[in-house]
């Protein structure tokens, strides 16, 4: 142990149940000349008197322990203690004693050898505090350990006064209280069976216990410490329990109670009052297990309790009960009607407000009912063209009584059925229907889709009404009675058969197809538009309001009818037809003759009657046209060098024609405009015009007496030889289009040039010191012009018509002149296509000298 200074630790001066043991030295081993003396070292000083120091401290407090040494309380009662300990090693008896804490009684002491380890203290007082101590000894005498607790006995144990029972399943039990019992064990038992209950103080009941039991019945008394011994046994019998009882009121005026009989009951009491205490009550006694209460109030409630009795006069378990007497018999009531008959509200007369009220209708094998808490209920829906016979039920809990007489009820007639309408005459509808049960008439509504309704009363069973194409009618038919109109019945819907489309025309599509249009008509969900030739019937539906007939034959009449349909009504036939002509046929051209190259005159087939034909020539040249009834027409002015295509159509109210097949239509090429001659040589001339529309090739020829020269050429020029000199042509072009359609184009005459001189010499001429061209002429007289070229100068001379030659004078020496003389026609120049000489002119001093011939030059 943890020593303090001065001395030992100190403990509380009440322990727990289990203890550590004292130890006189630390190894629990002290020896018996250790236990008379007190070591200094240990207490700090050297005390007087070891024995009164261990006397004071264990009085006080365990002063040391050993781990290994520890006792508990494991049971008190109310004179004894039991104690455990553990063992310690070398002892040889275990020695106990308890020693009241205040000096009330004498200490108790007893000893057991090594091999116990429990043990008791008895002789003790109840409800006394004891300080225990168990001593651990050796086979000297001498103590190796020791423990000790406080412990309080339990309280005195009580003694019962009296045992009584009251209710079947509980004892009550009365005892004489105790010092010190903080609360009572009230212990009941029946063979191996215990029942048991806490109490704080007398008396105490012990609950869920047998009926007509015996029990053993004791009390033990309770502190902190634990419980005394029970007292003295004491015998009590539970009472007769409660009976399980059934309660029937058979009529409005009895009550019948029976129940199961109850083990060891001798007797039954039965009594009856009003709940509401008035009137008498009825005491009974039987030992029969039901009885019968009559003459008693209708629908009062009754109290009622009953008792088993034992043979010894006391009473068992009461039970307590109230029941209902059934209600009085209803006597009257009121029925009336609403919802137009098909609801009927039943009121009873004198009605009970704690009663309850079932109305029940009877008719045949249909049966319905209502019911209600108050005075009245409603049945909805009543069955119709029924009779019912009406009983009421009262019922209140204890059941009910049904009413001794019946009431008689007619429900509205049912709805008419097999509705049949028929058209019999155009504009006119029938309706019938079939009689049915309780009708004494009907009224026929019908109402049109257009929202406007009529109606006719009638004891029959048909009706007519108006009608009108494309309208949809509702219609239905109530029957009625006193008692109100029947339900609704079904709602019959007819479609009269769709307008018919008068107002339909057609439109011009093309020669065989007619485009037919009208407006829309009431009723119509689909029209069929069909056309007649005589030979053929054309058909088109659709849900629109136009239809196209396609495919049919030109300039060809039809009787067209156009049928309005509908789903419910089918087609109305009655609908009027109109006849309509397709426009005419195309015509077809049979030749097209050339009257000049202007003018064209075009024919064609005429398949078609009273109508009106239009040719048409269209080229990039522009259009041309013409427009005869026949079957001819003539084309004029039309521009040469152009490509036409030519149709036809025909005309007439009922539209045009598809144009016929184009054929084409070619003028001859257009002359050139302009022509220019040029001659290049004197066999060859070269001849060039414009370029003339229409035409591809061009053939230019050149006549005269003495021949003609030809040229033909995809070009605007052409070079014509073997040209006579000095000879008058004729000049003349072909212009050629591509396809080979040809224009001869006429112009002014040509006269090809002279003849070039032959002899041509440069000679000196001394009479004017100059120089002399000299020739001779190769045909007839003309003129002609010499002309010199050299690098000092350019000189011409030009003879008068009769000579053949001319001088040059001024001429510089000393150069080589190219000379040619060529023929010189009027008003035009020189022509250089004859031959050149070259000659050398020389100087003698600044005069001309020697001219000498150096040959001949191409010409260019």
């Amino acid at each position: 142990m943890k020593r303090l200074q001065g001395g030992f630790l100190h403990r509380p001066a009440f322990f727990p149940i289990t203890l550590v043991a004292i130890l006189l030295n630390p190894s629990c081993e002290q020896t018996s000349s250790q236990v008379q003396h007190c070591s200094t070292e240990k207490m700090g000083a050297e005390p007087p008197n070891c024995s009164i120091v261990w006397l004071f401290l264990s009085l006080l407090l365990p002063i040391a322990s050993c781990s290994d040494f520890s006792i508990s309380i494991f049971q008190v009662t109310s004179r004894s203690v039991y104690v455990q300990w553990s063992k310690i090693s070398g002892a040889m008896s275990y020695k106990i004693s308890a020693s009241p804490v205040i000096l009330t009684g004498e200490p108790a002491f007893s000893v057991y050898d090594a091999t116990t380890e429990t043990g008791t203290i008895n002789t003790l007082l109840p409800n006394t505090n004891y300080l225990v101590t168990v001593e651990a000894i050796n086979e000297n005498g001498t103590i190796l350990a020791q423990a000790q607790t406080s412990q309080l006995t339990a309280p005195e144990v009580p003694s019962i006064d009296q045992a009584y029972s009251k209710l079947s399943d509980s004892i009550t039990v009365e005892w004489t209280v105790v010092p010190g019992a903080t609360s009572y064990e009230v212990i009941a038992q029946d063979g191996e069976s215990f029942f048991q209950t806490i109490a704080l103080s007398s008396p105490g009941t012990v609950t869920g216990l047998q009926a007509a039991t015996n029990y053993i019945i004791r009390v033990r008394s309770i502190n902190s410490a634990g419980k005394s011994q029970p007292s003295l046994p004491n015998m009590a019998n539970t009472v007769l329990g409660s009976v399980s009882a059934t309660v029937e009121s058979p009529t409005d005026d009895s009550i019948i109670v029976s129940w199961q009989p109850v083990s060891s009951t001798v007797l039954y009491s039965v009594s009856l009052i009003r709940s509401d205490g008035l009137g008498n009550r009825w005491n009974e006694n039987t030992t029969s297990t039901s009885i019968n209460f009559t003459s008693l109030d209708p629908g009062t409630a009754y109290t009622i309790k009953i008792n088993a009795w034992d043979d010894r006069g006391i009473p068992g378990d009461d039970i307590t009960f109230t029941h209902l007497t059934r209600p009085a018999a209803p006597s009257d009531i009121q029925i009336t009607t609403s919802n137009g008959g098909s609801d009927a509200i039943f009121s009873v007369i004198g009605a009970d407000a704690t009663t309850n009220y079932t109305v029940l209708l009877f008719s045949g094998n249909n049966s319905i009912n209502c019911s209600t808490a108050l005075s009245s209920c409603t049945v909805n829906s009543l069955q119709c063209g029924l009779e019912y016979e009406v009983y009421v039920e009262a019922i209140n809990e204890a059941g009910s009584t049904l009413s001794t007489k019946s009431w008689n009820l007619k429900s509205v007639p049912c709805a008419p059925s097999g509705i049949t309408v028929v058209m019999e005459e155009a504009g006119n509808l029938s309706v019938s229907w079939t009689n049915k049960n309780l009708s004494e008439y009907y009224v026929v509504f019908v109402k049109s889709d257009d929202g406007l309704e009529v109606h006719c009363n009638t004891s029959q069973t048909h009706c007519y009404f108006p009608a009108d194409c494309g309208f949809v009618y509702s219609m239905s038919v109530f029957a009625y009675n006193k008692a109100g109109q029947s339900p609704p019945g079904e709602i019959y819907t007819y479609t009269t058969a769709p307008c018919c489309p008068s107002d339909f025309s057609a439109e011009f599509i093309s020669s065989d197809t007619l485009e037919i249009v009208w407006s829309p008509v009431r009723g119509a969900e689909l029209y069929e538009t069909k056309a007649n030739d005589g030979e053929n019937v054309i058909l088109c539906n659709d849900t629109a309001t136009l239809c196209t007939l396609s495919g049919l034959q030109c300039n060809t009449l039809f009787n067209v009818t156009v049928y309005s349909l509908s789903e419910y009504r089918g087609s109305n036939t009655s609908c009027a037809s109109k006849y309509m002509k397709t426009a005419p046929c195309s015509p077809e051209i049979t030749n097209i003759t050339k009257i000049n190259e202007t003018t064209f005159i075009v024919h064609w087939n005429a398949n078609n009657n009273n109508a009106l034909y239009t040719v048409t020539a269209k080229g990039e040249a522009g259009l041309w046209g013409c427009t005869n009834p026949n079957t001819y027409c003539s084309l004029g002015d039309l521009p040469c060098g152009s490509l036409f295509m030519v149709s036809v159509v025909a005309e007439s109210v009922e539209g045009i024609s598809l144009p016929s097949y184009s054929i084409p239509l070619e003028t001859a090429p257009c002359c050139p405009a302009n022509l220019s001659v040029l001659q290049v040589t004197q066999s060859v001339t070269n001849i060039s015009w414009s370029l003339a529309k229409g035409a591809q090739t061009y053939n230019t020829v050149l006549v005269s007496p003495k021949g003609e020269a030809k040229c033909h050429t995809l070009q605007n020029h052409c070079l014509l030889g073997c040209i006579t000199c000095g000879t008058s042509y004729s000049v003349s072009i072909q212009a050629i289009s591509e396809t080979g359609l040809t224009s001869i184009c006429n112009y002014h005459g040509y006269s090809s040039s002279a003849c070039c001189p032959f002899g041509v010499k440069l000679l000196y001429s001394s009479s004017n010191n100059g120089i002399r061209v000299s020739w001779r002429a190769s045909s007839g007289p003309g003129n002609y012009s010499a002309s010199l070229q050299g690098s000092k100068g350019n000189f011409t001379c030009t003879p008068s018509s009769s000579l053949s030659y001319c001088d040059v004078t001024e001429i510089p020496c000393g150069d080589v002149y190219t000379v040619v003389v060529s023929p010189v026609r009027t008003g035009e120049f020189q022509t250089l296509f004859c031959p050149k000489k070259m000659y050398s002119v020389a100087c003698s001093g600044s005069s001309i000298g020697t001219v000498i011939y150096r040959g001949k030059r191409s010409v260019s």
